[in-house]
Parts: structure tokens; sequence; C-alpha cells
């Protein structure tokens, strides 16, 4: 009986992220209208498809939050960038010359092909960790040495293929490599004064937020809050980031899925990820085991930005507009499917496959609150709820229940606590 239910629990335990998810969707089965072919709208291909669709931006966003948070931090400043990425996209694809969007790009992504290969890539790939002096002393300059190399062969492969791209319009490839660059830009520089300076990342992020939102503004210039995108004025194939793969799987989703997928093999299968949370879990700690705290911190910013960059792209061809205010509240959405996904805000905790679950369930839920007819204002109180409830099971109430789940899981280390010491009768001389 202990045995069975010892397996219950920690099946209980494995799989607790997905039953709120399961019994919303299965609550969309339940109440879904149905339409004049006997169809279940909830369950119809175009209905999850467009589910997809819609929680995508702020899935990639999620993505990268996810990683921050972990370390215990936060990035408020991901929906300006957000929107600067899909401003930045709009103008490049309709601009032919040398423009603001151009030459704020361009030589972003020069630098960022510089920082990629001789900091990023090796922090990520080799280990993150301090060598002794002497083995510093016999591969480091030449693994730094290569880095700058590959690091200069790329920035020049990268000016080159720009410079081909300013004399036309820029193409899809084009804006998939300069816009995220200028948002790991931003990221990078949010991670530097944080680790450098000591400052909290709530402050920081938070100025980034308005002094990135008000340079995507003025790039755009009084007459062109939003720059229009069509068929005429833009790179014709532009929309390929907006079809259908397979006339079911939308191209954001795609993006969004391999995001989830790359970033979740990062945290749990590289000694990247496993400083991340070694950083989010005891910082001091982390750096006495000589983890280079700063670079963790760094790497983590960029990556974000990178991502919330990348969703702007997306969003410019999704809604044919680049808007320097697209991505006004987007970083509550990200914050609230983290921490629905189970994400500790405290750091330490979380798993993009949390994050995944929480996205869909925001998706879902606003799906059907959207086939019940129900009032938007009404929507937002109970996607508030949600999350109250969601804090709820990770601090609160849920917390003490999923303990008693885990002492049944443990039945042996239960019986020992239970046991009262014995104290032995006989006294040494």
């Amino acid at each position: 009986m202990k045995k069975a239910s010892s397996i219950a629990g920690k099946f209980l335990l494995q799989t607790k992220l997905f039953w709120g998810l399961a019994a919303l969707y299965l609550a969309g089965i339940i109440l879904s209208p149905i339409n004049r072919h006997g169809v279940n709208i909830f369950l119809s291909p175009g209905n999850q498809s467009d589910v997809l669709r819609q929680v995508s931006n702020n899935g990639i966003i999620a993505v990268g939050m996810t990683l921050v948070i972990i370390t215990a931090g936060i990035d408020l400043s991901v929906g300006s960038t957000m929107g600067f990425g899909s401003l930045l996209t709009a103008m490049l694809l309709s601009q032919t010359g040398w423009s603001a969007a151009s030459a704020i790009s361009v030589p972003i992504l020069v630098l960022t092909c510089l920082f990629l290969f001789v900091y990023l890539v090796p922090l990520i790939s080799v280990g993150i960790r301090r060598e002794s002096a002497k083995a510093a002393g016999r591969a480091g300059p030449m693994s730094t040495l290569l880095g700058w190399v590959l690091g200069v062969v790329a920035a020049g492969i990268a000016l080159y293929f720009c410079s081909s791209e300013v004399e036309h319009k820029f193409g899809v490839l084009g804006v998939l490599i300069a816009v995220p660059a200028v948002g790991l830009a931003i990221g990078a520089l949010n991670g530097v004064i944080i680790a450098r300076f000591k400052m909290q990342p709530f402050i920081v992020t938070l100025a980034m937020m308005v002094a990135v939102l008000g340079i995507g503004r003025l790039v755009a210039g009084p007459n062109q809050a939003i720059y229009p995108l069509d068929s005429i004025n833009s790179t014709p194939n532009f929309t390929v980031l907006r079809e259908l793969v397979f006339e079911i799987i939308p191209v954001p989703g795609i993006f969004f899925l391999v995001a989830v997928f790359v970033f979740g093999f990062l945290l749990k299968s590289t000694v990247f990820g496993r400083y991340v949370y070694a950083l989010g879990g005891n910082e001091q700690a982390a750096r006495l085991a000589g983890v280079r705290v700063d670079q963790v911190k760094i790497a983590t910013y960029a990556l974000s930005g990178m991502l919330a960059a990348l969703s702007g792209v997306l969003y410019a061809a999704q809604y044919r507009q680049g808007l320097a205010d697209a991505g006004t509240g987007t970083e509550l959405n990200a914050i609230a499917a983290v921490v629905i996904g189970g994400t500790n805000l405290m750091g330490g905790k979380g798993s993009m496959t949390g994050t995944l679950v929480g996205v869909l369930i925001f998706g879902f839920l606003g799906n059907i609150l959207l086939l019940k007819n129900i009032d938007s204002n009404t929507q937002l109180v109970l996607k508030g709820a949600i999350i109250i409830i969601a804090v709820l099971l990770q601090e609160g109430q849920g917390g003490s229940w999923w303990k008693r789940i885990k002492m049944k899981m443990q039945p042996e280390a239960k019986t020992a606590e239970s046991k009262p010491l014995e104290v032995s009768s006989t006294t040494k001389p």
C-alpha cells in the first residue's frame, strides 16, 4: 500500500505542471460552442492554430524571461525591446539605402559578432569555469586568439552581407540576423550595468524600458508612429514569417517551440545551464565555487534581449506594421506565464517545460473566454486571479499540500522522523 502511494505521489509531482493545462483544455472542450456543421469550435484545427499563433510572441519573450528569473533577476525592458525590434524590422523591410534603422542595426550587428565569438559562445560551450593558472596559461591565450579570429571573420561577413542588403531592401534573412543582434546588445547592456555596478535588476531594466521606448519613438519620427508593411512598399517575401506550415502550424509557433527546445536543452544539459541554476540558488556560494557570476548574468540578459527583438520581427510580419509601443505590457504577460509555469521569482528553480505550459494556459484561457464572448475587463480579472492562485500553489497553501505528497513518497523518512530517540539507560563510569 505504501509503495502504491509512493508511486502515485511521485507521479503527481512529476506531472503537476500539466494538470492545470489538462483541466483548462477539458473545460474548453466542454464550454465551446458548436458551429452549424456540428464541429466543436475549440477543437477545430483553425482555432488551435490561432491559439499557437497568438501565444508565440509572448512565449518567445517568456523563454528569455525564464533564464533571467532563474538567476533571481527580472527584465522589464523586453516589451520595449520587442516594440523597437518591430519598428526596425518594418523600416529595414521598406526603406532602401542607409536609414536610421540600418545605421543602428548594421554597426551593432558587427559588434555583436565579435561579442558572440569572443565572449558568449565560449562562455556557454566551454564550461564557465576558472582554470588553474597553469592551464589558463597554456590554453587561455590560444582560445582567446581563436575567438577573436572567428569574431573578426564573422563581423566581416556580416558587414558585407548587410551592405548588399542596404542597397535595396532588407530581406527576411537580413532582419532575422540584424534585429535580434540589436536586442542582444540591449540585453547585454542591461547585464553589464547589473553585474559590474551591482545594481538592482528591477531598477536597471525599468530604466532601459523607458530609454528604449524613447529611442524607438525618436527613430520613428513624429509623423511615422506606425510603419505599415504591404506587398508594395516592402520586400515581397516577408509574409513567409506569418504563413502556415502544412496548412496548420504557424511559422511564429515554430519559432516559439524551437526556442523552448533549444533553451530547455541549454538549461538541463549544459554546464552553462547548471550555473544559471546555481546563481539563482545562492549567488555568493556560486561565486566562491569559481563560477563567473558576472559573465553568466550578462549572458542571460543578452539572450533575453535577443529573444525579445526576435519576437518584434515576428510581430511586424504578423501585423504588417512596426510600432515602437507594440510591446507595452508584454513584459508583464511574460512574467505571468513564467510564474504560472512554476519558475520561482526568488530564483534557482524553473524549467522551459513549465514556461511552455504557462504560456499555453494563458493562451487557452483567453481563447475560451473569447469564444464565450466574455467582456475583456472580466478577462483581465480572471487572468489576475490565476496568477495569484499559481503563486499560492508555489509558496502558500499549495506548497504545504505538495509537501504532504512528498512525505507520502518517503514513508521511511517519515517513520524515522516520527520515531522518538532512544536514550540508553547505561552510563559510562
